[in-house]
């Protein structure tokens, strides 16, 4: 199966033209080499691909005959992700959401120096 077609069966991206653009952006690789979109898949091939700041990492087990639904979506791969990144994500969200609404303009000197703070804290943790 081609790997556009793989990614989007397993339902990491909502559509294959998506998956097509990252491609062409060399944002996918598979066994470490920079795939295109035609590039085929096979059980054990490891996928590491970059989207939403996160620099993801799957294993295929097996190749699904068309889109699956979302709790089926471990049988056909192992995500080797390692949680340390998910938890960076969420981290990066609280920080954004910090102190400011959105929509309240650009942000002031004092905003500005209680980020750094709590960035600093939070890399002591």
């Amino acid at each position: 199966m081609r790997v556009d077609k793989y990614l989007w069966c397993v339902r990491y991206y909502k559509t294959r033209n998506m998956v097509t653009e990252a491609c062409k952006k060399n944002h996918i690789t598979v066994n470490g080499q920079i795939a295109k979109p035609s590039k085929e898949v096979f059980p054990t091939d490891q996928i590491t691909f970059r989207k939403d700041q996160i620099t993801q990492t799957i294993t295929v087990l097996d190749v699904p005959e068309n889109r699956v639904g979302a709790k089926l979506v471990d049988i056909y791969r192992k995500n080797e992700t390692p949680i340390e990144v998910y938890q960076h994500l969420e981290l990066l969200k609280l920080s954004k959401e910090h102190y400011r609404k959105t929509g309240d303009g650009r942000p002031t000197k004092k905003d500005r120096r209680d980020l750094t703070d709590f960035e600093k804290e939070a890399e002591l943790e």
